[in-house]
């Protein structure tokens, strides 16, 4: 699964500490989904996609084979 945080952080202008805070995780939990290292649950997910005011689907993009 892809998903387009750095793209939305930037485009917001928020960095991964002030994410991590807003969604009540680490700057590393962050980066570790940003980097494609670590899949979020459900629950995460959703805070993220709130947090950006876009779907789900906008934040994290099923890839074939997922």
């Amino acid at each position: 699964m892809k998903n387009r945080i750095k793209i939305e952080r930037a485009e917001k202008d928020v960095t991964q500490q002030q994410l991590a805070e807003a969604v009540g995780v680490s700057r590393q939990t962050i980066v570790a989904i940003e980097k494609n290292r670590f899949l979020p649950s459900t629950p995460l997910a959703l805070k993220i996609s709130r947090f950006f005011g876009k779907p789900v689907e906008t934040i994290f993009i099923l890839e074939d084979g997922d």
